[in-house]
């Protein structure tokens, strides 16, 4: 991400220092357990059905 946006993820906004990698969480009960943890949600976000293209008046 430094490369592409200029945006370092591991330094700290509020301090300038360096953050860490604690560890990779690769499996969805993990992020499942996490997420309930800190009491966010942890269904996904209902995605509408694709419409199709406009149709105009004259056709």
């Amino acid at each position: 991400m430094k490369r592409t946006f200029t945006l370092d993820v591991f330094a700290c906004l509020r301090c300038g220092g360096r953050r860490r990698v604690l560890a990779y969480v690769k499996r969805a009960g993990g992020v499942r357990a996490i997420l309930e943890h800190l009491g966010m949600p942890t269904a996904s976000a209902y995605l509408a059905p694709a419409r199709g293209p406009p149709q105009s008046a004259w056709c």
